[in-house]
C-alpha cells in the first residue's frame, strides 16, 4: 500500500484486488465442495463495505472521497451466503449451485482482469504526468 494522496484511487482498486483474489478462491473452493454433504456456500462481498466507506465521506468531487476512505475497513471477509443459507437445494443438505458457481468464477476472473488493468493504467498516467 502506497501512503500518499496521489495513490488514493491505486490503494483502493488494490484493495478490490485483493477481495476479487479472496473471491475466486471462495468460489472454486464452493466447487470443491459441491459434493460435500451439509457444505453451505460462501461469498464475499467487498463493495458493501466500500460503499459504506464512501458513504462516511463528505465530499465534492469523487478524488476527495477516494482519498478519505479508510483503508483498514476495507478489508473483505468470507460469510455464508445468507440469503440462500436457509434452502438445500439437495437432500444431503448442500446448496452449491455448480451452474450459478460457474457463472460467478467467470464474472470474478473478469472483474479481476478489469481490476489489474485500472491500476495499470493509473499508474501510467502518474508516469505521464511526472514526464517519464
Amino acid at each position: 500500500m502506497i501512503q500518499s494522496n496521489a495513490y488514493s484511487y491505486i490503494n483502493v482498486l488494490d484493495k478490490a484486488l485483493d477481495a476479487s483474489n479472496l473471491r475466486e478462491t471462495v468460489i472454486t473452493n464452493n466447487l470443491a465442495n459441491v459434493n460435500t454433504p451439509g457444505y453451505k456456500r460462501r461469498e464475499v462481498d467487498f463493495e458493501s463495505l466500500l460503499q459504506q466507506e464512501l458513504d462516511k465521506v463528505k465530499w465534492n468531487s469523487l478524488d476527495e472521497k477516494i482519498e478519505d476512505v479508510e483503508l483498514g475497513h476495507l478489508e473483505a471477509g468470507v460469510h455464508f451466503d445468507m440469503q440462500a443459507y436457509g434452502y438445500n437445494y439437495r437432500l444431503d443438505g448442500n446448496n452449491v449451485d455448480v451452474d450459478v458457481e460457474n457463472v460467478e468464477l467467470a464474472s470474478e476472473q473478469l472483474r479481476y482482469q478489469l481490476l489489474a488493468d485500472s491500476v495499470t493504467q493509473e499508474f501510467s498516467r502518474l508516469q505521464t504526468a511526472i514526464g517519464k
